[in-house]
């Protein structure tokens, strides 16, 4: 059973720097991919990053490459988001989640496990 916990979410202003982290408390043996996904107020969910859970392979939206870093710990059972030069806009509610088998990297549908969110707030 897959159970994601996120941390790390907060108050920063523009420019500044914030690290998320997920973990699956599940011991998840099989985890293909775990993702991060974005919700701002009036807004759908959005793609930020995903990565491979064997490889390491990433993918980025467009709106965060070259800003946010993703990177998992394999040991802690953790992903990571590192999000550098941040942007009032990239202010939302951010998800963890997580699959077990291969699919499209992008499409929330395809990611059957998610924790509960945790706000980041960019001030201008």
């Amino acid at each position: 059973q897959v159970r994601l916990v996120e941390f790390g979410g907060g108050l920063v202003q523009a420019g500044g720097s914030l690290r998320l982290s997920c973990v699956d408390s599940g011991r998840t043996f099989s985890r293909n991919a775990m993702g991060w996904f974005r919700q701002a107020p009036g807004k759908e969910r959005e793609f930020v990053a995903a990565i491979s859970w064997s490889r390491g392979f990433t993918a980025y939206a467009d709106s965060v490459k070259g800003r946010f870093t993703i990177s998992r710990d394999n040991a802690k059972n953790t992903v990571y988001l590192q999000m550098d030069s941040l942007k009032p806009e990239d202010t939302a509610v951010y998800y963890c989640a997580a699959r077990l088998s291969a699919s499209t990297w992008a499409n929330s549908k395809d990611y059957p496990y998610w924790g509960q969110g945790t706000q980041v707030t960019v001030s201008s």
